[in-house]
């Protein structure tokens, strides 16, 4: 039987939440420490564990057919490569920052300045569309210290939290742009490994609508049930369960987890009680 090859992250976040998404599709992978190279259990598929910046080369030569990726880094090295699914993890951007004593107004700040990065591709692009030239140096690891020992006047690098560009006497200037984990596919994917790409995307899509969603179950008053629903944003309409109190009935529904506290306030001044919120494992449409 075929196997689909898949590549992850080898250490770090994306390395860990590529794990957990896998794991939460049902496929275990039998790997051990240090390895970089693992086979799984309820899936055909085989594991390689790479430097991130690695990745893309291996999915245009076709070593691996698919991968978990930062769409940063496809941005930067493989804006050739396709995106079949969009993750919802491992989110940051790609940033643009200077001392926290620099004077910065605008990107023109910037103009005949040092930047050191480690995605020259992004930077230059950037700049071109604003109109500004800057001297780049291309360094990997430990960005933030260049403007400290006087290599660079800026840095582009990627921003979580924000934190790093604190505790180095940094402040963000300029956001160059968003990213997320992404699925990537390989252009020399064989017919027989897209099915199971189809198969796998399947499963992915089931646990990002469950990881989003919330089951919400309350009891309300028959004669509010109609002002109730209306309020439900439901998968097609809510589930109503008599209870065995006369008159009450029991409301079930699904949710989208950033919208529930939005509603709940209308739900109680219609007469809702006894709410509950229970998280979804799976959830097939």
């Amino acid at each position: 039987m075929s196997k689909i090859k898949i590549a992850i992250q080898k250490s770090g976040r994306l390395n860990e939440d590529s794990v957990k998404i896998l794991k939460d599709c049902g496929i275990s992978i039998d790997n051990g420490k240090d390895q970089l190279k693992a086979q799984t259990r309820n899936f055909p598929m085989e594991v390689m564990f790479l430097r991130n910046g690695d990745i893309p080369q291996y999915l245009r030569d076709g070593v691996v057919d698919i991968a978990i990726i930062g769409e940063n880094v496809l941005i930067e090295k493989g804006k050739d490569i396709s995106i079949a699914e969009r993750l919802n993890f491992s989110k940051c951007k790609v940033s643009l920052a200077v001392p926290k004593d620099f004077e910065y107004n605008t990107i023109e700040d910037l103009n005949g300045k040092r930047i050191a990065t480690s995605y020259p591709n992004t930077v230059n692009e950037y700049l071109d569309k604003k109109g500004v030239k800057a001297e780049l140096h291309q360094i990997s690891g430990s960005v933030e210290i260049a403007p400290n020992i006087g290599l660079a006047d800026a840095i582009c690098d990627i921003v979580s939290s924000g934190s790093t560009l604190f505790k180095n006497n940094l402040k963000e200037v300029e956001v160059m742009l968003t990213s997320e984990a992404v699925l990537a596919v390989s252009p020399k994917i064989s017919e027989e490994n897209r099915i199971l790409l189809e198969k796998l995307r399947f499963r992915i899509q089931a646990v990002l609508k469950a990881r989003n969603s919330k089951y919400v179950l309350l009891n309300a008053p028959n004669e509010k049930i109609e002002d109730i629903v209306k309020i439900l944003p439901g998968m097609r309409s809510p589930t109503v369960l008599p209870l065995a109190e006369k008159g009450w009935s029991s409301i079930h529904t699904v949710v989208e987890k950033n919208k529930f506290w939005e509603i709940l306030d209308e739900l109680k001044a219609e007469g809702a009680e006894g709410i509950l919120v229970c998280p979804i494992e799976k959830m097939v449409l």
